[in-house]
């Protein structure tokens, strides 16, 4: 028994001795990193060194491959045959445009209320009709027309009566000269002829009935193009627009009264205008349904 307990407590003594010797290892570990933090806590000023940043230099990209034939070769083969042909494109553009309108009607009198009038015209009568207003700053105003056949029979008449083409004739009177009425130039285009004739008097008189007829289609279509304007913006002016018709219908100052028919019925019936207007169209159309 004695030697039990001796050896136990020699036992003893020896776990006691690794615990003694297992807490002193910690300590001094645990001095150890105590130092290590306070050294990192504490760190010693030091200048941030300047980095210099060095762009790369960009590379010339190689040209690209193209697919075409040199420059010389373009410029001897291919652009002076393009500068050929397309001369004779615009000479044949050139003659297309003097003969889509082979009839031309000028007036001017700057000191009118319609300063300058143009009727331009095919064989069929259709064509335009620009016209500039003295007090107005705007742009020439043009509108398409559809000359009727009855006017353009007379107007074909009196070119072939006469002879306009071929004839020298000087319609503009040597005695009188009232430029102060306006200045009227006709010209005419067919095949290779051409002629123009200017004056503002003549004693001829078919060369006057001529520019009396183109006056006559001046009116009629400034009169729609009034119209127009007044059946859209300004209502009001209708009855005034129609007593003005009637007054020229009654002067035989429009082309062709029966072409307007169509219009006229329109206007009968168009609430957009008084009704005073209205009821004056209906009484034109009964005027001129009577003439016929």
């Amino acid at each position: 028994m004695k030697k039990l307990s001796v050896i136990l407590i020699i036992c003893l003594s020896f776990i006691l001795s690794l615990n003694v010797l297992a807490q002193s290892k910690t300590n001094k570990t645990k001095g150890k990193a105590n130092k290590t933090t306070a050294i990192k806590t504490t760190p010693t000023p030091t200048s941030t060194p300047k980095v210099e940043i060095i762009e790369p230099t960009p590379q010339p990209t190689p040209p690209a491959k193209k697919n075409e034939r040199p420059e010389e070769i373009q410029t001897s083969r291919e652009t002076e045959p393009k500068k050929k042909n397309q001369g004779e494109r615009n000479s044949a553009n050139t003659k297309s445009v003097q003969i889509k309108y082979p009839y031309v009607y000028e007036f001017s009198q700057p000191n009118f209320v319609v300063s300058h009038i143009v009727i331009e015209h095919d064989e069929k009568g259709k064509g335009k009709i620009t016209f500039e207003l003295k007090e107005s700053s705007d742009e020439p105003i043009t509108d398409p027309i559809q000359i009727s056949q009855t006017t353009l029979d007379k107007i074909n008449k009196l070119f072939e009566t006469l002879n306009f083409l071929n004839s020298t004739e000087n319609y503009q009177s040597p005695t009188r000269d009232y430029g102060h009425l306006g200045n009227y130039t006709v010209t005419l285009r067919k095949d290779s002829l051409e002629r123009t004739a200017k004056y503002n008097w003549t004693e001829n008189k078919d060369a006057k009935a001529l520019v009396d007829e183109y006056r006559k289609i001046g009116e009629q279509f400034i009169w729609y193009f009034d119209m127009n304007i007044s059946r859209e913006n300004q209502p009001l002016e209708a009855p005034s627009l129609l007593d003005r018709l009637d007054s020229l219908i009654q002067r035989d100052e429009i082309a062709d009264p029966q072409q307007m028919l169509p219009y006229l019925k329109e206007l009968s019936i168009d609430e957009r205008i008084p009704l005073i207007a209205r009821n004056h169209a209906t009484r034109i159309i009964k005027i001129i349904e009577k003439k016929k």
